[in-house]
């Protein structure tokens, strides 16, 4: 899959040298890091997972087209921190051309370049490298002047790649049928257990447990938000008790081998949807399913969002959360008081994937391949003015996975219940078990 990925970019970079750096550990706090994840650009095309690396992708070179520098062996490190590919390990195991310990970056990087028309780098969180870049390209630029030779153009390389990462291949979309499946899972094992009484972290925990039991993690922080919890969008504190009557809003997904899931269900913790929860959970489900059924080849991929807030719009002033006329709310923005976000996101080595989805001010087209998430909501806080007293504090979002097809689309995360029948059933089944 990686040197499929590299063969590609090499074909858009002719005449030009790439450079990719690994992701740089973070620390959580004093002497402890995170749990280290490479970055998405560096693993996608090398499937490399150690810090301290860079991949040199250099198209024209005679006999180094794929360069990687890395971290050397060493026995002695390698004892605390766990065991290193090294230079013949990133020849032999990683399909480099040639590699080089990371200590001779400097020295090497200028037999890549020297040549090259443009070099393309991406500027990220690692300021010590982009200057580091940036040295380089005015060295390299300076001895064109002399030369007449070298790269006089310092290229976003993040452009291509988002292009590239757009669609999926085979061995992606396997990994993200494999995330969703793991996903799918774990938001039916929290329906069925999940009551009154139970704290939010419990089921964060659920949740959690069994991403890593099938290989994966949590692809970003598991979200559960009980009651008015629930209206607040990005809710990760997961630290309160769930109350008879709430409404429960879980929004979860499995990271596997780099690829993700992201789903969204909001349910009753007793079972039973009360009246208003009743009505605007419907009102959610329902463009959900009118927004999924218009994901298909040929359609813009602005198209499912507008077609959101539209439908949205004329709902919330329906049920007499907004006031006024729709075509100068939409225009206005007036529908953000209880709907804030985009209806949805391309999903794939990133769970919000970095993909190029305009052409200047156009959307491009949805095409086979391509893995997006529709998740509308409506947030209605406990403190909104002029609203129906029984609706205040309810907060439903309802996502899923969504594949385009040859013919349409396919829903990779259908299998958790999400009508107001299947999740009742599916609730008052496991509490009867």
């Amino acid at each position: 899959m990686h040197k499929r990925k590299r063969e590609a970019l090499m074909q858009r970079i002719k005449g030009g040298v790439a450079i990719f750096p690994s992701a740089p550990p973070v620390m959580r706090n004093y002497d402890t890091e995170h749990k280290y994840r490479q970055d998405s650009n560096f693993y996608y095309l090398t499937g490399f997972e150690e810090p301290g690396a860079v991949c040199v992708i250099a198209p024209d070179h005679p006999e180094h087209q794929y360069v990687l520098f890395v971290r050397p062996r060493d026995p002695k490190r390698e004892t605390w921190t766990g065991r290193r590919a090294g230079v013949d390990g990133a020849k032999a195991h990683f399909g480099a051309d040639e590699a080089y310990p990371i200590e001779e970056f400097d020295e090497k990087i200028s037999g890549y370049i020297e040549k090259a028309e443009v070099l393309y780098y991406s500027f990220e969180s690692d300021e010590a490298f982009n200057q580091k870049i940036i040295n380089i390209f005015k060295r390299a630029n300076r001895l064109r002047l002399r030369g007449g030779k070298g790269p006089n153009t310092l290229t976003d390389s993040m452009e291509i790649l988002a292009e590239m990462r757009l669609i999926k291949d085979g061995e992606e979309l396997k990994r993200v049928r494999r995330a969703t499946e793991v996903s799918v899972e774990a938001h039916i094992a929290a329906m069925k257990v999940a009551c009154p009484g139970m704290y939010e972290y419990e089921l964060e925990a659920l949740i959690d447990s069994i991403f890593r039991h099938n290989d994966g993690y949590a692809a970003f922080p598991t979200i559960v938000a009980s009651g008015v919890n629930a209206t607040i969008l990005h809710y990760t504190t997961n630290d309160c008790q769930i109350q008879d009557g709430d409404l429960l809003l879980i929004d979860a997904g499995c990271e596997y081998k780099y690829y993700n899931g992201d789903i969204t269900r909001t349910f009753p913790a007793n079972g039973k949807f009360t009246e208003p929860q009743r009505e605007i959970y419907q009102l959610v489900l329902d463009v959900e399913l009118a927004i999924i059924e218009a994901i298909r080849p040929g359609v813009s991929i602005g198209e499912p969002n507008k077609k959101a807030v539209e439908l949205l719009t004329e709902e919330m002033l329906k049920f007499g959360l907004l006031e006024g006329e729709k075509e100068k709310l939409i225009e206005e923005k007036g529908y953000k008081k209880f709907y804030m976000h985009r209806v949805g996101h391309m999903i794939g080595i990133d769970v919000h994937d970095i993909n190029k989805i305009k052409d200047g001010e156009e959307h491009k087209t949805f095409q086979p391949g391509m893995v997006t998430t529709v998740e509308p909501g409506l947030y209605i806080p406990v403190d909104s003015e002029n609203v129906d007293p029984k609706y205040l504090g309810i907060g439903v979002r309802i996502e899923d996975d969504i594949l385009v097809t040859e013919s349409g689309c396919e829903v990779l995360t259908a299998q958790v219940p999400k009508t107001i029948e299947e999740i009742e059933q599916l609730m008052n089944q496991a509490r009867s078990a």
